[in-house]
């Protein structure tokens, strides 16, 4: 959506970074990458970061709920707590944020991890060496650590 040009910079920012808001949660990173790609012609730390730093304040915008809803979306899909690691901080998550989210203690990650390997791949048939290798890549590649992928390969 163009900047209407009877708006203030300031309201076009919020404006903006609420529609982004409305559809997911965003990281403020992610808020800030954005506003400045779609608009270069906003001044970043004068009109920007400061209407972004007011959705923050008024908590509409959180960096926690960003990682929860991410580390719980993430789980379901499959992926292991490496990978949700390494994408969160690409995001520009906190790195204090990220661990706590993902060792969180109700996470069972071994549990997800034989989940994985059991949709992907049948138990019975872990027997042969060719197919343990190939399991372990695609759990390894997923994002789960070789203590989980070890633990959910030895259950069957």
């Amino acid at each position: 959506m163009p900047r209407r040009t009877d708006e203030k910079p300031e309201i076009t920012a919020r404006r903006a970074a609420m529609n982004l808001l409305a559809r997911r949660e965003q990281s403020f990173h992610e808020l800030l990458q954005k506003l400045t790609q779609k608009y270069p012609e906003l001044d970043t730390s004068d009109i920007i970061l400061p209407a972004l730093e007011r959705l923050r304040d008024e908590n509409l915008q959180s960096d926690e709920r960003f990682v929860d809803s991410y580390v719980r979306y993430r789980r379901t899909r499959g992926v292991g707590p490496l990978k949700i690691e390494m994408e969160l901080r690409q995001k520009g998550v906190n790195d204090n944020l990220v661990t706590a989210a993902v060792h969180a203690h109700d996470i069972d990650w071994a549990e997800l991890c034989r989940e994985a390997l059991e949709k992907k791949f049948n138990p019975a048939e872990l027997g042969d060496q060719k197919l343990r290798l190939k399991c372990y890549r695609f759990l390894s590649q997923r994002g789960f650590e070789g203590d989980q992928i070890k633990a959910a390969m030895a259950v069957k």
